[in-house]
């Protein structure tokens, strides 16, 4: 039936300054920027992940109606709506170090997790990102674990 998921809308409130942290910071690269009229569609992909695609969307119509779209730019920039998405990378430590030396402020250092080592920040709108080096070989999750998450 489906073969994958191409795009994945995240919620901006300035397609300009999306385009500076996504493509400036991040090293996406513009893949659609397309003035449809009602709307710009302007999506964003990783070199090394060009079918898959985030489409850095202004809340507003057609996807919601005006009054909607209040609210979800209030719950936006207080970072209410959730993970947009999570990156991987060969070496999370060095990912950091590099990102925040562009200015790229963090919300969680590299830490060591069963699953890797991950750290996490918040674009300049409050969407949540994640940046994880995947462990090598079966991942091993303790009791001790799942009680420091669920804390």
């Amino acid at each position: 039936m489906f073969k994958n998921i191409s795009i994945t809308s995240v919620y901006v409130t300035d397609q300009d300054e999306a385009l500076a942290f996504y493509v400036g910071k991040l090293g996406f690269e513009v893949s659609n920027d397309v003035d449809l009229g009602f709307m710009r569609w302007l999506t964003v992909a990783l070199p090394a992940d060009p079918d898959r695609h985030l489409l850095l969307e202004v809340p507003g119509p057609p996807s919601v109606s005006d009054e909607v779209a209040v609210q979800v730019r209030d719950l936006l920039t207080k970072g209410a709506l959730g993970l947009a998405c999570i990156l991987t990378t060969d070496d999370c430590r060095r990912t950091h170090a590099e990102l925040s030396a562009q200015g790229v402020e963090f919300t969680e250092e590299p830490t060591e997790q069963p699953y890797g080592i991950d750290c996490a920040l918040r674009d300049p709108f409050g969407n949540h990102i994640r940046i994880t080096q995947p462990a090598t070989g079966p991942v091993e999750v303790t009791q001790a674990d799942i009680d420091r998450w669920s804390s």
